[in-house]
């Protein structure tokens, strides 16, 4: 018998949910980066419509960071395109896909433009998203139906859209119809602001919206009857009706055509146009009129009829224009929200978007600087000469090579590492801060590039957190389908990343993320020498070294100053422990809190522990060297019970990763030689 479960007469009876009783582990394995990318979403705007969803915090008009799932390099490109862009992001998330990453969430980075007050300035910030219209099509009052690109950029300008009908005839007859209403069939499916096509007759076609919906009795046969109210009458009663549903489809000239089907054409309608592309659409927002004010009644569309005509031809926009990548005016204050704090309900801007992405337990900030252009500077065009030793006839020169613009570049961002660096280890500290902050994910930070052996030092002597690791040199990688078509130096915490991932995926978080290959390393921007690698390991700074079969990772450190939180894995495990403890044992809640709870939650927490024991997680020859549990009542006596508290404690070891092995060699009298370990 099932308990909880009573039976009465024969039937299907629904079990209800238990909670979980077993703590079964949390993964560890997802990557957040924050960085800057050519498209993807950022600045999404909050609607005030019913339909749409609310702000987090009252007089927000944009959400100006939105932490976005992917699981593959595919999956980057297609939302935030590929390696067009001056940034280090797209480098970075291929290098973590590439050594192991499964899953990662993408922050993009925009600039916020404010007015002499301190408000943000919205028209500056609209400036750089694409807009086009829908031509020959107008929304009741004879306005205009503006489209928008879903964020900012240029490639927004290439976005093109069409809005076509579908006409499905309704089983009616003469006698359904008046000149107001419509009878439909009885158990007909259809909504309140369905478009008909009514055909008077003579060849006369009108369009009519079904207002509202009504159940009347028919008295003479006894069953009840659908009529459809119209909101305008017709010269005649109809002699057939159709009902007319859109369908948009988008392009943005890369992906495969989005497509919008079932779409309804008046603004109560379940699907209205406006409020499918806000809530199912990747590519277009509705907007309003930008050559009008916000304040003209003419500006929206958006609570308005649109308004096809009857031969139902298809409307296309002409091309869009404005969207604008802006990558100069970013500048790293566009990281961090300054605003937010410890226990905000709603998430910040910038890394503090991520506060409420449980999954995250790395993070990786590519673009927080940049330490200089991925691609060559091109030299300026000089005025050809023809002046020479010897007197001759003039000739007509050539026309003139054209001085192309110079690259779009992250000039805001721009830091040198000789010069800035204690300005960069600023910056990686606003990271390290938050971490600790949070307790909940480890930042991977990026030793700068081009440091001597003193200054690599100096820059570690900044960081002393459990909750981050450092990783030197850069490593140089050429992705197949990159069209730089060279060696771009990517930031080594995002390898790192991805051989973290791999690690735990096959092993296990306790499992040390070292002494393994980078996949896709070519070489190494610094090559270091054995006497700085000895240095530069005892200061907990993870190296690459190039290796017979590849370049290697050789450590897996944080930089914690306590030595207990030296091993990257023991950070890790504790924190994977924490986080289960948190999340599945949340039905322990409202229980009774007696002495069968107790023993209950004592049993389930040496029953997860033993599990991470028999996966060599902990050291200790027998589990009570490995672990401990205590919630009895020497802990809960009846003060604390009667507080509403129940406490226990646990207690692990954590085994760590073997480093070195010290073996003795002894030559003796007889010339044999003795090892030992």
């Amino acid at each position: 018998m099932i308990p909880g479960l009573t039976l009465g007469a024969p039937g299907i009876y629904r079990v209800a949910d238990e909670p979980l009783r077993a703590l079964t582990g949390v993964r560890m394995d997802v990557c957040a980066f924050v960085g800057v990318a050519p498209r993807g979403p950022a600045r999404q705007p909050y609607f005030d419509e019913s339909w749409a969803p609310q702000p987090c915090t009252p007089g927000e008009t944009v959400r100006l960071a939105v932490p976005t799932a992917i699981e593959s390099w595919d999956a980057y490109v297609r939302l935030f395109g590929s390696y067009e862009g001056p940034s280090l992001l797209p480098y970075a998330v291929s290098a973590f896909f590439q050594n192991g990453g499964r899953r990662a969430y993408i922050v993009r980075i925009v600039h916020q433009y404010f007015k002499p007050d301190g408000t943000p300035d919205d028209a500056k910030n609209n400036e750089g998203i694409a807009r086009g219209t829908l031509q020959g099509l107008s929304a009741a009052g004879g306005r205009k139906v503006w489209l928008a690109a879903r964020n900012e950029g240029d490639w927004g300008n290439n976005l093109r859209a069409t809005l076509s009908f579908t006409a499905r005839p309704l089983a009616l007859g003469p006698a359904d119809f008046s000149t107001t209403r419509v009878r439909l069939p009885a158990g007909f499916q259809i909504d309140a602001g369905a478009t008909l096509r009514l055909s008077l007759g003579s060849g006369i076609k009108v369009l009519r919206r079904i207002e509202t919906l009504t159940e009347e009795w028919n008295v003479s046969d006894g069953t009840r009857e659908l009529w459809a109210s119209l909101d305008a009458p017709t010269a005649a009663a109809a002699q057939s009706a159709e009902l007319v549903e859109g369908s948009l489809a988008i392009d943005d000239g890369v992906n495969p055509t989005e497509v919008l089907d079932a779409l309804g054409l008046s603004s109560n309608h379940p699907r209205w146009l406006a409020s499918v592309l806000v809530n199912e659409s990747a590519l277009l927002n509705p907007s309003d009129d930008p050559t009008l004010t916000s304040g003209d009644p003419l500006a929206s569309w958006l609570d308005s009829d649109l308004e096809p005509d009857a031969g139902l031809n298809a409307y296309a926009t002409d091309g869009f224009s404005g969207g604008a990548n802006r990558y100069a005016d970013i500048v790293p204050e566009d990281f961090f929200d300054d605003e937010w704090v410890l226990g905000d309900e709603c998430p910040g801007s910038g890394v503090h978007s991520l506060v409420d992405a449980g999954e995250v337990s790395l993070l990786v900030v590519p673009d927080l600087y940049s330490p200089g252009p991925l691609a060559p500077v091109e030299a300026i065009v000089d005025p050809q000469s023809f002046a020479g030793a010897q007197f001759a006839e003039c000739v007509e020169a050539p026309p003139a090579a054209t001085q192309g613009n110079p690259p779009e570049d992250l000039y805001g961002l721009r830091l040198d590492p000789m010069q800035d660096l204690d300005t960069i280890a600023g910056l990686q500290r606003r990271l390290t801060d938050l971490a600790d902050e949070l307790e909940s994910f480890i930042v991977l930070l990026d030793a700068p590039p081009g440091l001597s052996q003193r200054k690599l030092l100096y820059w570690r002597g900044k960081f002393g957190s459990a909750y981050c690791a450092g990783y030197y040199p850069w490593v140089n990688m050429a992705p197949p389908d990159d069209p730089r078509d060279r060696l771009i130096a990517v930031n080594p915490s995002a390898v790192a990343a991805g051989i973290v991932a791999q690690r735990e995926n096959q092993f296990g978080v306790a499992f040390g993320p070292a002494n393994a290959i980078a996949t896709g390393a070519v070489s190494v921007d610094d090559r270091v020498s054995a006497s700085r690698h000895d240095e530069l390991h005892q200061h907990a700074i993870n190296v690459y070294l190039p290796e017979r079969d590849g370049i290697l990772l050789t450590a897996a450190r944080t930089l914690a100053l306590d030595q207990t939180w030296r091993q990257l894995s023991v950070r890790r495990l504790v924190t994977m422990i924490r986080r289960t403890l948190d999340r599945q044992m949340q039905w322990a809640v409202f229980e009774p809190n007696n002495r069968v709870l107790r023993t209950q939650i004592t049993r389930m927490l040496e029953a997860y522990l033993r599990q991470l024991y028999l996966a060599n997680a902990f050291t200790g020859a027998t589990e009570a060297e490995a672990f401990f549990v205590k919630c009895d009542d020497e802990l809960n006596p009846p003060a604390v019970a009667d507080q509403g508290q129940l406490l226990a404690q646990v207690g692990i070891a954590p085994a760590e990763p073997l480093e070195f092995i010290v073996l003795n060699i002894a030559r003796s009298a007889d010339s044999t030689l003795t090892v030992q370990g």
